[in-house]
């Protein structure tokens, strides 16, 4: 459970530069799952030591990702400061570009791993196949302008918001497990580059 705040939104690259880091991506992640935690639960749980907590959770904390929740007598435990995080970068800053691609990279290889290991796990913990068909790696070809491709990310964004709520168990329906969405919707990176050849041959020729 996350402190019930409204979403993060910035696009200031110090920000998206202090979450770039593979500990504190797995931090917030642990936040997102249990509310709120100690550095020495944080510890325990991404097997670090309690300093290397620590420092990590103050650098989010300076950041603005987690803010100190209530205290348990003298223990004095983190939470999420938001219930989700959007950091999408100021196309005309290219230091906020710069540290959005850095950040996205990292992103993606972790749950590329992630996704990875389970494909070659999963089938020896399934006792039955009733999680078989709800299990989708896709891939799709399309044409779409830049403007489409934001509406489908703002609808894909939109059907996840019938979860919301979930991180409390009493919200769950029987039967229910965590959920991974990995997806990336992006332009091919041959377009862009002949889009761009393109538009330099054409000022050109005007010139």
């Amino acid at each position: 459970m996350t402190h019930d705040t409204p979403q993060m939104q910035t696009s200031d690259p110090a920000v998206m530069r202090a979450l770039a880091h593979p500990l504190r991506i797995e931090i917030m992640e642990a936040m997102d799952d249990v509310g709120e935690a100690t550095a020495s639960e944080i510890a325990e749980r991404l097997n670090q030591s309690v300093a290397n907590a620590s420092f990590h959770l103050r650098l989010l904390a300076s950041a603005g990702f987690i803010e100190r929740a209530e205290p348990r007598g003298r223990e004095k435990p983190w939470r999420a400061k938001h219930r989700g995080r959007d950091l999408r970068p100021d196309a005309a800053d290219p230091a906020s570009v710069a540290e959005s691609t850095e950040l996205g990279a990292l992103i993606v290889q972790r749950e590329a791993a992630r996704m990875v290991s389970f494909l070659r796990a999963a089938p020896g913990h399934m006792r039955s196949g009733e999680w078989i068909p709800a299990i989708t790696v896709n891939t799709s070809t399309f044409w779409a302008t830049a403007e489409e491709m934001a509406e489908v990310s703002q609808e894909l964004a939109t059907l996840l918001e019938r979860f919301e709520g979930r991180s409390d168990p009493a919200n769950r329906p029987e039967g229910a497990v965590k959920g991974r969405l990995f997806s990336t919707l992006n332009p091919d990176l041959d377009e862009l580059i002949q889009g761009a050849d393109d538009s330099e041959h054409s000022d050109d020729g005007a010139s």
